[in-house]
């Protein structure tokens, strides 16, 4: 028994390095996605977001998600202080006799992972625009108070949990709720220099390097394993197979899905659908990983990818609300799907579950975008959120950085790539 103790522990910091390894993804992905005039402002942000997370996590954030108590009914986390005493004992039978499968250290590791993600998700989004500050204390924000609030309704046994909402390892509560605080900021932050022009038109702004965007989503991918097959909170052999699997196929027919949709709407074959669509199935299980068959897993993902494109067509053209990386398409509209398909296939399917997971996706939705407009709008009026419009032209590698990712030579006031 200690031996399995062990054994669980293990797979779960392991799955807490493919975790981190997301946020290298996530960084590499918005690299590749923005101009290369903002490629240093992007990876400084990433980079902080995992920094401030685990630091607010550490202080507020968890012990605000994991209260052990409650008040309003499941609806507000009474904030504790962390228990590490399954963590500091050396005891590990009995902690495995009473049913532990890890340590309180590990929790908090993996949990932290999660946190900071939800944060990253934001980053793509308010891309080549955003004031790099405001930025920082928005995540630090976030991280702290919204997303435990919305996770204790579920994984801190809130009012979620007790009506019977299902969320594996988070389409609503990581994913939906990052990709509903950054659709609130880029409602208020507004769209990037002369991407929507006066008489109707909209200008495709191509990000300056798609190889790195492909490596970033393997790397997600790859980290996806953790993600989801750490969710199962222990080693169990079926269990974290199954979640492999259905995880593994879901992606695989997001990405194919939207290459057919792409080639519909766009008569090409686009690799920036291909890459979101693989992220869309990839959210799109992330709700019911554990549930489903092999079958049930690429029905999600086709869908899910079917999505992708109409989604970010719909945002960009229709609403006219610019998203660099299609993290609101991606995370939020995904997340979504993800969450009611746990009501249509799977273990759990049925009319009143799919009722209980439209109420709680809506509900984790709601708030994480009224919070996130909250906050926005508070730093909008006290700092400003957006970048004066030279440093926008001339790129927030030089204004908020004074650097730049590569060699560049200034022609004609344009930056370009030197031949050497």
């Amino acid at each position: 028994m200690e031996a399995m103790f062990t054994v669980n522990n293990l797979w779960i910091l392991v799955a807490t390095c493919l975790v981190f390894i997301m946020h290298l993804g996530f960084a590499s992905l918005e690299a590749g996605f923005v101009q290369r005039k903002n490629v240093v402002n992007i990876l400084f942000k990433n980079s902080m977001i995992i920094s401030i997370g685990l630091l607010t996590y550490f202080f507020v954030g968890y012990n605000l998600m994991y209260p052990g108590d409650e008040y309003a009914g499941g609806f507000i986390g009474a904030f504790g202080v962390m228990d590490w005493a399954a963590g500091a004992t050396a005891d590990y039978a009995a902690a495995a006799e009473a049913g532990a499968t890890y340590t309180g250290y590990s929790d908090f590791i993996f949990q932290a992972m999660f946190a900071a993600t939800c944060a990253t998700i934001v980053s793509g989004a308010v891309a080549e625009r955003v004031k790099l500050v405001p930025f920082l204390i928005f995540a630090a924000v976030f991280v702290a108070i919204s997303y435990p609030i919305t996770g204790m309704w579920q994984w801190g046994g809130g009012w979620l949990s007790a009506m019977g909402f299902y969320d594996f390892a988070g389409s609503t509560l990581v994913h939906a709720a990052g990709g509903f605080a950054a659709l609130a900021a880029i409602i208020l932050l507004g769209a990037r220099r002369g991407k929507y022009r006066s008489d109707g038109t909209v200008t495709a702004i191509p990000g300056h390097s798609m190889p790195l965007a492909a490596i970033g989503v393997f790397l997600l991918w790859f980290g996806w394993y953790g993600f989801n097959g750490g969710s199962v909170l222990s080693a169990d052999p079926n269990g974290v197979s199954l979640v492999f699997v259905t995880t593994s196929l879901a992606a695989a027919a997001g990405g194919v899905a939207a290459f057919f949709m792409g080639y519909v709407l766009f008569k090409s074959y686009d690799l920036s659908m291909v890459l979101n669509g693989i992220l869309g199935g990839l959210v799109g299980i992330t709700a019911g990983a554990d549930l489903m068959t092999g079958a049930e897993a690429i029905i999600i993902g086709l869908i899910a990818g079917i999505i992708i494109p109409l989604s970010i067509v719909f945002f960009d053209k229709t609403l006219r609300l610019d998203d660099p990386v299609g993290a609101t398409s991606v995370h939020g509209v995904c997340g979504i799907w993800g969450t009611l398909a746990v009501g249509l296939f799977g273990a759990s399917a049925g009319m009143g579950q799919f009722v209980t997971q439209l109420v709680g996706t809506l509900a984790v939705g709601a708030f994480s975008f009224t919070t996130s407009f909250m906050i926005f709008s508070a730093l909008k009026a006290l700092m400003g959120i957006r970048v004066e419009e030279e440093e926008e032209i001339r790129g927030l590698d030089l204004g908020e950085h004074d650097m730049h990712a590569y060699t560049l030579s200034k022609e004609d006031g344009v930056f370009q790539l030197t031949s050497d």
